[in-house]
C-alpha cells in the first residue's frame, strides 16, 4: 500500500475513533456505490450522517478539505442515496467532513457538520 493510501487509511481511524468517543454510532466504513466510496457513514440520534475523511500531512500544500470538490460531492450525494435506499433508512441524512492534519505522530482533528447540502444536478 503506497503511504498516500496509508495516511488516509490513518486518518480514517482517526475519525473513526472520535466520532466514536463523541457518540456517533458507525454504521460502516468504505462502503462502495459505482466510483465513490462514503469514508464513514454514523448516526447520531434520528440522523444518518455520511463523513468525508481528508488527512494530510503538515506541510501538504491545501488544507484537507479543500480537495472536496463540487464533483465529489456530488458523488457522494449519490453514494449516500443509494445506501439509503439499499438499506431501506428513512432518516434526515447530513454531510460532515473530518480534516486531520499529521505531524510527527500527533494528529490535530477538525470536524465541520453540515459541510455540504445534498444538492445533485
Amino acid at each position: 500500500m503506497s503511504a498516500h493510501n496509508e495516511l488516509g487509511k490513518y486518518g480514517e481511524q482517526l475519525a473513526e475513533a472520535y466520532l466514536s468517543k463523541q457518540g456517533y454510532l458507525i454504521k460502516a466504513r468504505n462502503w462502495q456505490y459505482r466510483k465513490a466510496e462514503l469514508d464513514i457513514i454514523a448516526q447520531e440520534d434520528k440522523r444518518l450522517v455520511i463523513v468525508e475523511v481528508k488527512t494530510r500531512r503538515l506541510n501538504a500544500v491545501e488544507r484537507p478539505q479543500d480537495a472536496i470538490t463540487i464533483g465529489k460531492q456530488r458523488r457522494i450525494v449519490r453514494a449516500a442515496d443509494a445506501y439509503l435506499q439499499e438499506h431501506e433508512i428513512d432518516l434526515e441524512c447530513r454531510f460532515d467532513v473530518i480534516s486531520i492534519i499529521v505531524d510527527s505522530g500527533k494528529h490535530e482533528i477538525e470536524h465541520t457538520k453540515d459541510a455540504f447540502q445534498a444538492m445533485i444536478n
